[in-house]
């Protein structure tokens, strides 16, 4: 006989392998275009001085012909204004009514999360003005695995960003694990 748990951890590797190839969730679209003061805190932060992010004269005379954003800024334009007013009750989501295609884990008991790696490929830097939309794919979802934190299950999705005209400017591929804590484990 089946337990309850095995039940719902079937059914939610089941619900996640189902969007494997499908678009989660409608395009982003930036709520800004891209701009040079959102550059010139990227660069500050980072301390990235190169001129072609903020010295207009000096861009303008490059290979660029003008300022370029840095090119793993390429998320951030579309990252939704976080509210943090009830965050907590959504679960950490940064905005109200956001799809979270993890949710079958969550209900299945795989409830901790842990970032594993992140790869860009970027098709080409974006210019001042331009508006980037992104779309995400969920591209895998692994066999269970048995891991020091407790079992899980590691999960890939790849967003491909756009520029105005639809053309794509780059991709993201983000891995994580999705895990069922051990917390006798954790704790030795």
């Amino acid at each position: 006989m089946i337990s309850d748990d095995t039940q719902r951890e079937e059914q939610a590797i089941a619900a996640m392998r189902a969007l494997i190839g499908q678009p989660v969730g409608a395009p982003t679209v930036a709520p800004d275009p891209v701009n040079q003061p959102m550059i010139r805190h990227w660069a500050a932060a980072l301390e990235d001085h190169n001129p072609v992010y903020t010295d207009a004269a000096f861009a303008a005379a490059s290979r660029f012909g003008g300022i370029v954003a840095p090119p793993l800024m390429l998320q951030t334009w579309t990252m939704p204004t976080p509210k943090i007013s009830g965050i907590a009750a959504r679960g950490g989501s940064p905005t109200e009514g956001a799809q979270n295609p993890l949710t079958p884990l969550d209900e299945a008991g795989f409830i901790a999360t842990l970032a594993t790696n992140s790869e860009f490929d970027i098709i080409r830097y974006l210019r001042l003005g331009e508006v980037v939309a992104s779309t995400m794919v969920i591209e895998s979802v692994s066999e269970r695995k048995q891991t020091r934190l407790g079992p899980g299950y590691f999960i890939t999705w790849v967003t491909t960003f756009r520029d105005q005209q639809g053309e794509v400017v780059g991709r993201q591929m983000f891995r994580i694990l999705k895990f069922k804590p051990d917390l006798e484990a954790l704790l030795k």
